[in-house]
């Protein structure tokens, strides 16, 4: 009983975190696929700046929040699980296979970030919050 506990202490924010980054990934990134040719001739995209800058400030507000409530590990590896996940399923259909060095990329900067993110709320706390025990 104890055991099972135990993974679903971890097993639950792990889960929930990845499924924030890749809702996240989806609803700031997953719809806009288009590049954008301006009119030298120029291309850019597919992603505008202000759609990263969206998904990292959602990102950054769900990695703060479970960091507080002391889930800093759950929270580093399900956000980098979930937009690793997102970023491999969104850009597979690249036939050159250089999509893997962008997830690999996204996979790196996304652990970095939360780590960081959740190192600086938790040590930010007044007091050190444990795990809360699930309610029965």
């Amino acid at each position: 009983m104890g055991l099972q506990r135990s993974v679903l202490r971890v097993l639950v924010p792990t889960s929930v975190s990845a499924g924030v980054a890749v809702a996240a990934w989806a609803g700031w990134l997953g719809w806009d696929q288009e590049y954008d040719v301006a009119a030298d001739g120029s291309v850019s995209g597919p992603y505008a700046v202000w759609q990263v800058a969206g998904l990292v400030v959602t990102l950054l507000l769900a990695v703060g929040w479970a960091a507080a409530r002391g889930h800093s590990a759950a929270a580093v590896a399900g956000t980098t699980a979930g937009l690793t996940l997102a970023a491999g399923a969104d850009w597979s259909d690249d036939a050159s296979g250089l999509f893997m060095v962008g997830v690999a990329l996204v996979m790196v900067g996304s652990f970095i970030g939360s780590a960081v993110v959740a190192a600086v709320v938790s040590t930010g706390l007044d007091t050190p919050r444990q795990d809360r025990p699930l309610a029965r």
